[in-house]
């Protein structure tokens, strides 16, 4: 997990749900830095800089690729 890189940086634990699982249903390794401190006090989310998702290099591309897809606008059919 050393060699693991921070990705992208959530202000609430509510903001990770789906993308947590999006990333098991494609099981990329991954960990949310300061999550469960951040779900007990949320206050604290800019003292600890955020909820940091991390992934391995080798699996950015992929990752930035979801969460492109996430930040899409949503389309109402």
């Amino acid at each position: 997990m050393e060699s693991f890189k921070t990705i992208a940086i959530f202000n609430y634990p509510h903001e990770t749900v789906v993308l947590r699982h999006l990333l098991e249903q494609e099981e990329i390794p991954h960990f949310f830095e300061n999550e469960i401190t951040l779900s007990v006090v949320p206050l604290y989310t800019t003292a600890l800089g955020g909820i940091k998702l991390k992934v391995h290099p080798n699996d950015f591309e992929q990752v930035q690729e979801i969460l492109d897809n996430l930040n899409s606008p949503l389309k109402i059919v």
